[in-house]
């Protein structure tokens, strides 16, 4: 055979054999994400996520909700990697208040490519939560109701003010007689990952939260480098202020890929 032509097919073969592994590759990294998992806190379950759900699905996106049993954090980021298991791509993890300590250990797993935290704890590894509120200001109307057992309630009478003072009377009473305690022992529990390490975050501050003290807020959204967007809400701006959580989350799907850390 002619050398000239012996080297032509020899790279039509390469090229081809290029291509065809190419094809074969993961999708590219790079797309945005088209899967949100949305993690909610103590004291609550995930039904408070509906408006942000609806909104949500509307553009497209595929949303899966994490009811925690807040028995622990072991159980909490076990519930939460069982749907994040569940997607099938790129994935934006969200968590609000309390569910932001259950992201940050669960959001190492390789298909989340961004956090968003509403109003949201975010320790470090080999940190507790209860750390996280050390050298700040106790907040006085977010009361607790701490039974026997080690699990807690808002107290009753200071639901309104310390969780959601933005909520009507009516909605508040519900949330109020439907929330689900908290074992206080996860708030002592040291964390084995930092996600917001790794991967891009954003946050929601609620600038009226009375559940965290604003100096606490801002100091966890700086540590871990997040963008911030502040609205005025209660600590229940999950429920309150559906639009503005759900273009932060929208905004994190679109950016997380090309602001990886």
């Amino acid at each position: 055979m002619n050398k000239s032509i012996r080297n032509t097919l020899l790279a039509a073969a390469a090229i081809g054999t290029m291509s065809q592994a190419a094809l074969a590759q993961p999708a590219n990294t790079a797309q945005p994400a088209k899967n949100v998992v949305l993690v909610h806190g103590a004291f609550a379950d995930g039904s408070g996520w509906r408006g942000v759900y609806d909104l949500l699905t509307a553009r497209g996106y595929r949303v899966t909700i994490v009811q925690n049993p807040l028995t622990s954090l072991e159980d909490d980021v076990a519930a939460t990697k069982r749907a994040v298991d569940r997607q099938d791509g790129p994935t934006i993890l969200v968590g609000h208040s309390w569910g932001g300590t259950v992201i940050t250990e669960a959001g190492v797993d390789p298909k989340v490519t961004g956090l968003v935290y509403v109003s949201a704890l975010s320790p470090d590894a080999g940190e507790t939560t209860a750390q996280q509120y050390e050298g700040f200001a106790p907040p006085t109307e977010f009361v607790l109701d701490k039974a026997q057992d080690g699990f807690a309630f808002v107290d009753r009478a200071k639901f309104k003010a310390g969780f959601a003072h933005d909520v009507s009377d009516a909605d508040v009473a519900f949330m109020r007689d439907s929330q689900v305690p908290i074992n206080l022992s996860a708030f002592g529990t040291k964390l084995k990952n930092a996600a917001w390490r790794t991967k891009p975050s954003w946050a929601v501050i609620a600038s009226e939260d009375k559940a965290f003290d604003q100096a606490m807020l801002d100091h966890m959204a700086k540590r871990i480098g997040a963008k911030v967007t502040k609205v005025s809400a209660s600590h229940a701006l999950f429920v309150t202020q559906p639009k503005v959580v759900a273009d932060v989350i929208d905004q994190a799907a679109r950016q997380a890929a090309s602001a990886a850390k």
